[in-house]
Formats: structure tokens, sequence, C-alpha cells
């Protein structure tokens, strides 16, 4: 018989139908999922070391669960994702404020009902999508709010005394009975509120308004939270993290390669723009880099974080920049330039917090230097090092390339060249042919003239050669130009 086709308690009783706690159905259900090989957090790249063990762990455990760790680090979309670890309908008893079990029911309501009717208590199915609530702590959340009141209207419509516990309104937590509960950036929640979470997680009752109830709720709590040394607008009071079964520390992708996986899966593209547009491998390699070095600049606040939304708002900035500048110039479709990356300025100003001297300096310039430090860190993986003292005398690789610029009157790379221009520009520079076909001979024909610009831009770096950006586009001139010309 399907679960659906059951709609009374005696139908019920005779399926065979057992109760479970959600804590326990988390953990058969995981326990099924380890067994079979089957992963349960789909997705989630980077954690199959850390974070998914300790969090399989503490669900083996039925735990309560803290997530700490900085913003931008998957830690909600942990937590809804347990939602997948639930039987997929349980049955509640129909009518019930707090999704009552038919077969143990805890209200005032659900019990009278099953006195008054018996077998024949009408009964309803709740999927496990439904099974999630979740509260983002705000300042103003009331206890109200998360637990209950009295309801003054409801006891004057039923002409009730407020002795009488039918006035009481539930709050979300009780109303998520038997599902997960998630209470997000926990420290913002203030001390006497989270104080009225103690004894839901300890004791299993509620108070309200002087009504003490004995609702052995059946929850999963699930809180995030950043670091305490950051959230200075509070803290979580010691006798609630003594409630919490298990603290687990979140933390940022440890290498590009991750970081480039979620930034391709988060990414929110129109088709148009993933089919005309082209990353060279380099460009996105780039665009990850840049997160990396903000996590280590001394003008960014490390307590803050860098969220991996700065990666995925990038990536999209980064190809509607190419997109806009195709469709400016005419061009079907186009590849991603490093010139481009100007237009990802924006997607890093608003999601880094700095500190004094980063202030002092500008959000612009800090988000440039993140641009030029993302090119020095990466160029040795490609060119040949340049190292910062060398022999008077000594030939390098790029001789050739730097004499071509001291005897030419500079380059030019317009932003709205069309892509016909734009290679017959980089072209012109013969050095960087030799270059290429001798440090990256197996380069995809697509990459070159990202790569070109990249050398470009990677010998300003090392004071190769000087790079003045105006309105226009980027010039290029020997390491002596700009003083020269006075640019």
């Amino acid at each position: 018989m399907k679960k659906n086709k059951i709609t009374t308690l005696g139908e019920l009783k005779q399926s065979g139908y057992q109760p479970k706690s959600i804590k326990d159905e988390l953990r058969d259900n995981l326990i099924a999922n380890i067994k079979n090989k089957k992963n349960t957090f789909e997705g989630i790249h980077g954690y199959e070391n850390t974070v998914i063990p300790e969090l399989e762990r503490a669900i083996l455990s039925r735990h309560n669960i803290n997530l700490l760790g900085l913003r931008g680090q998957a830690k909600t979309r942990l937590a809804r994702m347990m939602v997948n670890l639930l039987d997929e309908y349980i049955p509640v008893v129909e009518g019930s404020e707090i999704n009552d079990d038919p077969l143990n029911p805890i209200s005032r309501y659900a019990k009278e009902l099953v006195a008054q009717k018996g077998d024949n208590t009408p009964i309803s199915w709740l999927h496990r999508n439904e099974r999630f609530a979740e509260k983002l702590a705000t300042p103003d959340v009331t206890v109200a709010d998360i637990i209950g009141d009295v309801d003054p209207i409801k006891a004057a419509n039923l002409k009730l005394s407020y002795a009488d516990d039918r006035v009481i309104h539930y709050g979300m937590i009780p109303r998520a009975n038997r599902c997960i509960f998630v209470i997000n950036e926990l420290p913002d929640l203030q001390a006497r509120i989270q104080v009225a979470l103690f004894n839901i997680l300890q004791e299993g009752d509620i108070q309200i308004r002087g009504f003490k109830l004995r609702l052995p709720l059946d929850m999963q709590f699930v809180f995030t939270a950043n670091p305490e040394d950051y959230t200075n607008r509070g803290s979580i009071v010691t006798p609630l993290k003594d409630r919490i079964g298990s603290q687990i520390l979140t933390h940022y992708p440890e290498s590009v390669e991750i970081a480039r996986t979620i930034t391709s899966q988060e990414a929110k593209l129109v088709e148009s723009q993933a089919t005309s547009v082209y990353v060279p491998d380099l460009a996105k390699d780039l665009l990850e880099q840049i997160s990396f070095e903000a996590r280590e600049s001394e003008y960014i606040d490390a307590k803050s974080g860098v969220s991996a939304r700065m990666s995925i708002t990038a990536f999209e900035n980064l190809l509607s920049t190419a997109e806009r500048r195709a469709l400016l110039a005419g061009d079907e479709s186009t590849s991603v330039r490093l010139s481009d990356f100007i237009g990802v300025i924006p997607a890093i100003t608003g999601k880094v917090e700095l500190v004094y001297e980063g202030e002092q300096e500008g959000a612009d310039f800090v988000a440039n230097e993140l641009l030029n430090s993302a090119i020095k860190t990466l160029f040795p993986e490609y060119f040949p090092k340049i190292e910062k003292l060398e022999k008077q005398g000594d030939e390098t690789p790029y001789d050739a390339l730097i004499s071509w610029f001291f005897n030419g009157d500079g380059f030019e790379l317009l932003d709205d060249f069309d892509d016909a221009t734009y290679q017959s520009k980089l072209d012109e520079i013969k050095p960087l042919d030799t270059l290429i076909a001798d440090y990256q001979p197996d380069i995809d024909p697509k990459d070159v003239y990202f790569e070109k610009e990249f050398i470009l831009w990677g010998l300003t770096q090392f004071k190769k050669l000087s790079k003045y950006r105006y309105a226009e586009g980027t010039q290029f001139k020997d390491p002596y130009g700009s003083y020269i010309s006075g640019l």
C-alpha cells in the first residue's frame, strides 16, 4: 500500500508503520548512503576529506550541529542538503500545527482528536522538502517569533481564558517539529533569545507566557556562525555552546582547481554567453587566483574572509565584459582577453572588507593590486621565472621582446578592438610567437592571444616593461618609457 493512500490512523497501524525520530531518520539514511557509496552532499567540492566526514560523524552521533566559518563557505547549503537524508514522506495528524506524529501526539489538539476519533483520526503526509525551516538571526527576532506567545485574538474568538493553553500561538520552532531547523548567523541572535533555546535543546520543554508545556519536540538543529572574533555584534553564549553536540569548522577551497569547479558550477550564465564567449584555461585560473591573493592581502581584513561568491560574480562580470565588447564590435563570438579583467573590478570592490591601509588606498586600487598580484603569482608557472636580481650581460628569454619595445614607440591595445584587429596588433610583436612556441608548445590555438597579452602584463609586474591604463585601453612601453614620455 502506498503511503499516500493511507488516510486514517487505523490504516497506518495496519500498515506496520513504526515512528522514528528525525535524528534516527538522518542516521539510518546516511548509513544506507555510505553502504551504497552514494554521495549525500553532491555538488559540494573541497570538503571531501575535511568537513563532510565531520558532518557525517555528527549525524551518526545524532548531534545538533554548529557550522562555524567565514562567509561564502557553503554552510547554509550543507544544512539544506541534509533534507536529502530524510524519509520521503512522514504521516502527521491532519490539521496539527506542529506536525504531530499520529502514533505519538504531543499537542493538545492532536491528543484530543485521537481520543475522540480513535482509528478514524485523519492523517496527511508531509514530504521531506516541507521539513526544513530556516531563520536568519537578526536583532529584531523575539522569543514570540521563535517559541510562541499568547494570542489575544484567538482567546476572544474562542471565548477562552488566558489560563487556557488553547490561546497559545506557536512560534517557528514548535511549528518545525519533526523538521530540520536552521538558525543562520547564530551570534547575531540576542543573548536572551539564545537562552530561550536551552530547554528545547536539552530537556525538550518550552515555556510560553507562564505556560510550561511539556512538548518533547523532535528536531534536528543546525546553526551557522562566523568566528566570534569577527562577529562583533555578539557571540554564542557558553551554555548554548555546551548544548550543541558538534561544532564543525568550514574553510575556503584549498586549490585553484577546486575553486574553478565551484565557480563553473555556481555561475549563472545565459546560454548565449556560454556559447559565444570562450574562456581560456589561464583566464579561469587567473580569476580564481585573485581570491587567493585577496585572502593574503595586507589591505583586506582576513577575519572577515573573502567569499567564494566573489569569484562567481567576477566570472559572470568577465563574460559580460567580453560579450558587451563583442556586441559593440559586431563580432558573433569572442574570446576573453586579459584587458577584460578590468570589468571584474566592481565584483571585487563590493566583496572585500578593507583594513585602514586599504581604505586609505581605495577599493579600486586594491582590486587592481589583486589582479596584478595574481598575474605575478601565475606567471612563473607558464613562462621562465624572472629573477629580481640579474647579472648584467646575462641573456634571458625575454631579451628580444624587451628590445622590441626599446626600439619602438610603444604599443597600444584598445578595449574596443574587434577580434581581428586585436589579434593583428598582437601579431606585430614577433618575439611573443617565439616565447609561446618555446615554452607553451602544446597550447590550445584558441588560448594563444590571451597568453600573448599575459606575457606583456607579466613583464610589467617584474618591471621589465611599463604599462599605462587610460580610458580607451592599455599602453605598453619599455620600462623607462613612462618616465620619458611623462605618462
